[in-house]
């Protein structure tokens, strides 16, 4: 029998309250992986899973914990085509673990995640109906995601964009968002000089507020009406799918 301290109890009560996707299991669907489960403290930069690699554990993000899913290109390129935050897991909970990672999967924003291996959710998604259909309903989100993306990227402004993109981060790490010009660039798969222009645009209309290798959301509204429609139609497709039940709307 596993013995569980004071301790561990009191972090994976802060895992399964600090993760949406968590958050909706009965105290039976947690018991099925709670003891397999370790929190783990992430570093910004921290590669979890590389591209071609085989996914060995998902890792369900708490607090402001954000990880960037990224496709490298040549000559040293990449490009954002998700991010998860608490409201959802990166690694074997969409390949169930069986074929090697498409993406590079790295830490954005750094802190606390739920680590499980995929021996144990594997077994957890055979014994419970629940977890399993859980588990598919966020592959189908995270698919949105990147379907979304890409019809953002073609028709949607780099303003635009990037406000839907600092949206998402708010949702996940707060108002203060830790990230370079240069970081943020990356993700936008822009030049640094482009982003540069978007963010004193942002600040000169009062949206957002720059420091040095930090943002801050100032007016959540007014970003949120600076931002294109994809924002909204992936918050309003995570409740459809997922919401605070795990079975999506009624």
């Amino acid at each position: 029998m596993i013995q569980t301290t004071a301790d561990e109890l009191i972090r994976a009560d802060r895992a399964f309250s600090g993760n949406r996707l968590l958050s909706t299991f009965s105290s039976e669907a947690r018991a099925l992986i709670e003891p397999y489960g370790e929190m783990v403290e992430l570093k910004p930069g921290e590669v979890v899973l590389a591209r071609g690699n085989q996914a060995r554990a998902s890792l369900f993000p708490v607090g402001p914990t954000m990880i960037s899913m990224t496709v490298e290109l040549s000559g040293g390129r990449t490009a954002e085509v998700a991010s998860v935050g608490r409201e959802g897991a990166v690694g074997g909970i969409v390949s169930c673990g069986h074929a090697p990672a498409f993406s590079r999967s790295e830490v954005l924003m750094p802190g606390a995640a739920f680590r499980v291996s995929m021996d144990a959710l594997e077994d957890a998604k055979n014994r419970s109906p629940f977890i399993a259909n859980l588990f598919c309903r966020f592959s189908d989100y995270l698919l949105a995601q990147v379907m979304q993306s890409a019809a953002c990227n073609a028709f949607h402004s780099i303003p635009e964009r990037a406000a839907r993109w600092l949206l998402h981060a708010q949702d996940r790490a707060g108002d203060r968002i830790e990230l370079t010009q240069e970081a943020f660039a990356g993700l936008l798969g822009v030049q640094r000089t482009t982003v540069n222009a978007v963010i004193k645009e942002l600040s000169s209309e009062g949206l957002i507020a720059a420091g040095r290798g930090k943002l801050t959301v100032t007016d959540r509204a007014g970003l949120k009406r600076r931002a294109c429609e994809c924002y909204q139609r992936l918050e309003e497709h995570f409740g459809a799918v997922i919401g605070t039940s795990g079975r999506g709307a009624a």
